[in-house]
């Protein structure tokens, strides 16, 4: 029997999964690391957090499993997206990592659409220049921190850093590299006419790899530290969602994720780059070889929940989410009036606002804590099928939408999705995200499965069927209606307070 470890280094902590060639999940571990926010709007990470954490994470995971490391085979990475790590000609990090989730790059967002133009940046890389991307913080850098700057020999991504630490190779995948803004979709490589207009040498960057392919072999040094053995492969993997879409089998038209975790993410694979000429959805590579996926992005999805649940902790320290979504089950659809605008830490699909701002609209004194509790859940919902909306407009199948996260663990919040999209929901009998599809994606890459298909097929499987309520789908048409002309209505209003 082969195994294979998957490795996810995300915002709150790495996980690490080990599963057997079946694809049963025998193990994972979780370690935590601490997120900086040293200004308002910025985000950063310290690299040895994210190598610690690995370390930790794989050690706990191999020891739980009970499987002997010399019968792991592979090792598929994955992460978080859009971050920049710099690098000295030394390898030294230069600084902290600047993360997906940072917002102080709108400046350098405007002078790489004036640098490429605004509809070339869409046909080239699929996306338009925003925030949360690579490319911005490496203009930003520039601009702001030119000593920094002028040390830089590298820039990597989260997972690719800690590839290199693994494997001495400056490599990255397909999906994760579409992230930066300096990808040409089509190509799938760097875009010499991106590159050049906004002066980032193409020596920077790694070498882009598909999903399953091998970048490198364990290094003796990284293995002693992981208690892994030297030489085992370390294939390219994935981007966080598309990764995590490997793991739920989203790997064929007509198949979407639903998943609500801190963000919200709306899926879709893709065979042919299907861009939105507006922007409104992220186009990118998947981490299928050949294959690409449109994204739908709500920014704050279930970390408006923990916001609303530590926000009250304050006055009420025992409280909890089931708390609080047994009170918005006792109230009616709609919360008799009420809706809730998701946008707290600004937003991208479909509005590519940071300066969006949350709001409960409809307040009434008759509206109590469950009202504002499920009002808040119906408008996180109803953001994501402002993206469901666009792919259906665009042509993009959707024949089974699959829950995961936080989102496909509450059956109240799987009657949300079914009765907002207007269609069955599924969920899966193991959902480990982004890590189980790395390891999956190492098992293509160690001759365990012959593609990703095959991996698919091997470990995922549909476990149950939430269906949508027809009465409810009703009520929620209306509302949704509603809901689409709450942002343009308060958009000056929530510019000025910005």
């Amino acid at each position: 029997m082969a195994y294979l470890t998957g490795l996810d280094i995300g915002t709150s902590g790495a996980k690490a999964v080990i599963c057997d060639e079946a694809g049963r999940l025998l193990a994972a571990a979780t370690s935590e690391y601490p997120l900086s926010q040293p200004r308002p709007l910025w985000s950063e990470q310290h690299p040895a957090d994210w190598w610690r954490g690995a370390q930790e994470a794989v050690r706990a995971a191999v020891a739980r499993s009970g499987v002997a490391p010399d019968q792991i085979v592979g090792i598929g990475l994955t992460g978080q997206m859009h971050g920049a790590t710099f690098l000295d000609d030394a390898d030294a990090v230069i600084r902290p990592a600047i993360l997906w989730n940072d917002q102080r790059t709108a400046e350098a967002c405007a002078e790489i659409t004036a640098r490429v133009g605004a509809e070339r940046l869409i046909a080239i890389t699929g996306n338009p220049a925003l925030t949360g991307f690579q490319a911005p913080k490496i203009v930003w850098l520039r601009a702001e921190e030119p000593e920094h700057f002028a040390r830089v020999a590298r820039v990597l991504l989260p997972k690719d850093y800690i590839r290199l630490l693994l494997t001495g190779e400056y490599a990255t995948d397909a999906s994760d590299a579409a992230g930066t803004l300096l990808l040409d979709l089509r190509a799938r490589d760097y875009s010499g006419e991106v590159l050049d207009a906004l002066e980032i040498p193409r020596a920077w960057l790694p070498r882009v790899y598909e999903g399953p392919e091998v970048t490198g072999r364990l290094r003796p040094q990284a293995a002693e530290a992981l208690g892994l053995p030297a030489g085992l492969p370390v294939v390219a993997g994935g981007g966080d969602n598309a990764a995590a879409a490997v793991g739920t089998g989203v790997v064929r038209a007509g198949v979407l994720s639903s998943s609500i975790g801190t963000s919200g993410v709306l899926f879709a694979h893709s065979d042919t780059p299907a861009l939105d000429p507006g922007g409104r959805l992220h186009g990118f590579c998947h981490a299928v070889p050949g294959a690409y996926h449109l994204m739908a992005v709500t920014l704050s999805a279930g970390g408006a929940f923990q916001w609303l649940r530590n926000s009250l902790r304050a006055i009420a320290p025992e409280l909890s989410y089931d708390h609080l979504v047994a009170l918005a089950e006792a109230v009616p659809p709609g919360a008799e009036g009420l809706l809730f605008a998701p946008y707290l830490t600004g937003e991208r699909t479909p509005h590519l606002d940071p300066l969006a701002r949350g709001a409960w609209v409809g307040l009434t004194s008759r509206h109590s804590l469950g009202h504002l509790t499920r009002a808040l859940l119906e408008g996180v919902v109803f953001s994501l099928r402002d993206g469901l909306e666009i792919m259906r407009g665009l042509g993009v199948p959707a024949q089974e939408i699959r829950a995961t996260g936080g989102g496909g663990k509450s059956p109240f919040w799987r009657q949300l999705q079914a009765d907002i999209y207007g269609a069955a929901v599924q969920t899966l009998a193991a959902e480990e995200g982004p890590a189980y599809g790395a390891a999956l994606l190492a098992g293509v890459g160690a001759d365990v499965y012959p593609g990703v298909q095959e991996a698919v097929a091997a470990g995922v499987r549909v476990a149950g069927v939430t269906e949508p309520d027809p009465a409810r789908v009703a009520r929620y048409n209306e509302l949704y209606a509603v809901y689409t002309g709450v942002y343009p209505a308060l958009r000056a209003t929530l510019h000025a307070l910005a």
